[in-house]
């Protein structure tokens, strides 16, 4: 399996896991926080900014502009209490379909 077919569909709930544990980051800050905790998976621009987006338009993230201490504008992203909401449940849904499937490999 590609390192990034594994990503597929769990890109919003990690996205909001690391706001919600991390604080308000800037994209590039997620992308780190994923591709160094699992040393597996790796987050493309192309997928991550377009989950950024439709997390935003869900009024589950809230961004704004900053100034960072390079002196560099970035985006920042913060977890909203909708969110965080959304990640509990996401989270137990994860869990019990990864756990089902893992089930079924070892029957199988």
């Amino acid at each position: 399996m590609a390192k990034n077919d594994a990503l597929q569909g769990a890109l919003p709930i990690l996205v909001l896991k690391i706001l919600h544990r991390r604080g308000p980051l800037h994209g590039y800050a997620i992308t780190t926080q994923i591709e160094t905790a699992s040393q597996i998976l790796r987050v493309e621009e192309g997928s991550l900014y377009p989950a950024l987006h439709r997390l935003e338009e869900a009024q589950l993230v809230t961004a704004k502009w900053v100034v960072t201490s390079n002196n560099r504008r970035a985006r920042v992203y913060e977890v909203t209490d909708a969110g965080r909401h959304q990640l509990e449940r996401d989270e137990q849904r994860w869990r019990a379909v990864t756990l089902a499937v893992g089930q079924l490999l070892e029957e199988i």
